[in-house]
């Protein structure tokens, strides 16, 4: 597939009145060709996989931004990445790209210029991606999103980091993906899965530890690391294993299928970036993808070890008694006042929540993660969860910021993490101390 930018720039360049006649009719035949071969089924197609693949989420500044038009500011260890404009705009995005130059964009992080792409774009991923998805997208990308002429913010990262020619021998050392090749041992829905996590979905991206030179420790389930949870901006990204306490281990299929589409679950609530990708990617989704995806999760063994765990003190189906409900003296035990006074009209006594508006908090998987920088972060800024098509309305936790000091959150945070049958790590003040700084720039 050509687009017609490609076609009116050679037009233009083709000299004298004769050649230029010729090269209108071959452009004519050509596009001719290529209008046919991006239908509008291919086009719809590949409007479903920009959806699975969430290019929105990156490739827009914000609600108030044109789809697409790039300038999302991205946090790395390195410094801010800007997106780039993806839209057909053939000056300031890719209008002119070739199908080839598109290809080796998505898959191998080589812009049209030649421009080594920083792996903020999550090309190690997209090389597993199949041609003929690759060929839906192009299609898409070309024919079916409006160009708009923006030219975002640019790139510029402190020596060495904006030497961007060192990225091809860090591409040729971590980002060598192939295109997925089902697995004769796994069956449709498992593969269909596993394709859709490790590729368009790029789950790992975000879900994977990263080594020394901020690689992705591994890019399918042959190795523990694999979706084992990793921070991400001040977030912890959650641990997709099967973990019983901080991973999907107490996850039924059902529920994760209904997480991704809705964000909330008996066991916990959308936060943080997932919340974007929940609203602008998986919600859109189809039934049997969202299946495919949570059965090729739940495969997925333990991965890391944990010092967290999740014990119920009775059954499930019975009220869970807390340490304020036995009558312990809420002064006694540190954490224990703050939660009275400003938790439990929401949360309750017994950490149940008041589902599905607001999570649980006995055995909640966010809440027993070993790297507690998302619940620490959550009572510092507030949130809520997503809003979807077939979801609650979720419901919004205030900032607790100015209310209460480094050590009343850290007291808070290790009383919710060793009650109702939760263990986990303390929380020190000193960790509050810094994430305040961090992400309040106090």
């Amino acid at each position: 597939m050509i687009s017609i930018t490609s076609f009116t720039n050679i037009i233009n360049k083709a000299p004298g009145k004769f050649a230029r006649h010729s090269w209108i009719i071959y452009a004519v035949a050509m596009i001719a060709a290529s209008v046919q071969a991006a239908d509008p089924e291919m086009i719809a197609r590949g409007a479903y996989l920009a959806k699975v693949a969430d290019c929105e989420s990156c490739h827009t500044a914000g609600p108030d931004h044109a789809p697409f038009s790039g300038g999302l500011p991205i946090n790395s260890p390195f410094g801010i990445i800007y997106s780039t404009n993806i839209t057909p705009d053939p000056t300031t995005g890719i209008g002119q790209y070739s199908y080839e130059d598109f290809s080796r964009a998505v898959r191998e992080g080589l812009a049209k210029d030649g421009k080594r792409l920083y792996p903020a774009m999550p090309y190690p991923s997209f090389a597993a991606v199949q041609d003929s998805d690759i060929q839906a997208l192009y299609a898409y990308f070309m024919e079916g999103v409006e160009p708009v002429p923006h030219i975002p913010p640019q790139t510029e990262l402190p020596f060495p980091f904006n030497q961007r020619w060192t990225l091809r021998f860090w591409a040729m050392a971590f980002a060598t993906q192939k295109p997925y090749e089902p697995r004769a041992d796994r069956n449709e829905k498992w593969n269909r899965g596993a394709y859709l996590v490790q590729a368009l979905g790029h789950c790992g991206a975000c879900h994977t530890p990263r080594g020394l030179a901020y690689q992705e420790k591994a890019y399918s389930e042959l190795s523990s690391d694999y979706l084992s949870g990793s921070e991400v901006d001040n977030w912890s990204a959650a641990d997709l294993t099967g973990n019983l306490a901080s991973g999907l281990g107490r996850w039924s299929e059902a529920e994760v299928s209904t997480f991704l589409e809705t964000g909330h679950s008996r066991l916990g609530v959308a936060f943080g970036s997932m919340v974007t990708v929940i609203e602008n990617s998986l919600q859109h989704l189809r039934k049997d993808d969202l299946d495919a995806v949570a059965h090729y999760l739940k495969s997925l063994p333990v991965g890391r070890k944990s010092r967290s765990y999740y014990k119920p003190l009775i059954s499930q189906d019975q009220l869970i008694l807390t340490k304020l409900e036995v009558g312990v003296n809420k002064f006694e035990l540190p954490g224990t006042a703050v939660y009275s006074g400003f938790c439990v009209k929401c949360h309750q006594d017994n950490g149940m929540g008041k589902l599905p508006r607001i999570p649980r908090l006995s055995g909640n998987s966010m809440v027993l993660s070993e790297n507690p920088v998302s619940i620490i972060r959550q009572v510092l800024e507030g949130g809520k969860g997503p809003l979807t098509k077939n979801g609650p309305k979720p419901k919004k936790m205030p900032s607790f910021a100015k209310k209460l000091s480094d050590r009343e959150i850290a007291d808070v945070l290790t009383f919710v993490r060793n009650s109702w049958g939760n263990t986990a790590p303390p929380v020190t003040p000193r960790e509050v101390s810094i994430l305040r700084k961090e992400v309040l720039r106090e």
